[in-house]
């Protein structure tokens, strides 16, 4: 690989989950990793090297683990473009049974503004009036840049088809914004077959109707809620990666699994590795590996392909199994 900078995150939360299998295969120390090509002046790489301390404890409230770590990361270094692809792997199914051939999404989330704008406040706090708000910032500058990352995921892929999620009928000024840019945006894209969905009738097309759909954008809680429905829907959340990116690459970009921190399974050794080998895959390709992505990806799938599976896929084999299985697969490369 090529001259890197390298963004560490370190934490425990994989190894939690995963337990001894994560120290076979570097989980508890998994490097996210910017290629910087060519030379740089050596203040620069250190000024650039920073490590980000990531931990996970079950006694930790979860607005207040959120808001004080992955959020404060993803706002400020304006990683507004989460990237989750969906789909079902060699040897499991999708539970769907109007998915003869499968699921193979693209799913597009805005990851900087909209629901988690972090705007509002509460008063009056412990009266019988006690208020909360909660308020969704929507600006043309935001809509526009993931509506054109989102038309430009549709159209490098083979069926060049884009749905956009929207609450417009009842969300009367950010959704109906939304929309407006949307159909802006779609001007420059002809080569992309574009339609428009309401968010509750989007739940029940993916069930549906399926293979109507390929790549997909929406809001920030939108594509959250309809991310992990399309992660169940392809087979199980535990395969789901994601990509938190800056697509103009001033920052570093951050990528894991859509799955959190699973407290309900620690330390049974049930954990799903897939989608932490993929969120892998997806930052190789992203760095411009794409070649080594594609054959960790490979290794992933003929492991699925031989039936060794965790019981969310209805397999019987344990995360020790499946991380000892990809990585034979590996060591054969």
């Amino acid at each position: 690989m090529s001259r890197q900078t390298v963004w560490r995150r370190y934490g425990n939360s994989m190894r939690d989950c995963l337990g001894p299998s994560a120290h076979r295969v570097g989980l508890s120390r998994t490097r996210f990793i910017r290629v910087e090509r060519g030379r740089e002046r050596e203040r620069e790489r250190e000024r650039e090297r920073v490590p980000l301390i990531l931990t996970a404890n079950a006694d930790v409230p979860d607005h207040i683990s959120l808001w004080g770590l992955l959020l404060a990361i993803r706002g400020p270094l304006q990683l507004y473009a989460n990237v989750r692809p969906v789909r079902t792997f060699p040897g499991t199914r999708s539970p769907l049974v109007t998915a003869t051939k499968g699921i193979d999404w693209m799913l597009v989330r805005e990851n900087s503004e909209g629901e988690y704008a972090g705007q509002g406040g509460r008063s009056h706090l412990g009266q019988p009036w006690e208020t909360a708000t909660e308020v969704a910032i929507f600006t043309r500058v935001g809509i526009e840049r993931i509506m054109r990352f989102a038309f430009e995921m549709a159209r490098s892929r083979p069926r060049r088809l884009l749905t956009v999620v929207t609450k417009s009928n009842s969300m009367r000024n950010g959704m109906v914004l939304w929309d407006q840019i949307a159909a802006e945006v779609a001007q420059d894209f002809p080569d992309v077959t574009w339609d428009k969905m309401l968010v509750d009738a989007m739940t029940v097309r993916m069930v549906r109707n399926p293979e109507s759909l390929d790549t997909i954008v929406g809001t920030n809680l939108h594509m959250d809620i309809l991310s992990d429905l399309a992660a169940a829907l392809a087979g199980s959340i535990g395969v789901a990666p994601s990509s938190n990116l800056d697509p103009t690459r001033k920052n570093p970009s951050l990528f894991e699994p859509v799955h959190g921190s699973a407290f309900d399974i620690t330390g049974k050794g049930v954990a799903n590795p897939v989608a932490t080998f993929w969120s892998a895959a997806e930052m190789l390709s992203w760095l411009g590996e794409k070649h080594a992505a594609q054959q960790l990806m490979r290794c992933v799938e003929n492991v699925c392909k031989a039936g060794i599976l965790t019981p969310d896929l209805g397999g019987s084999s344990n995360t020790q199994g499946v991380v000892d299985a990809v990585c034979a697969q590996i060591d054969r490369l």
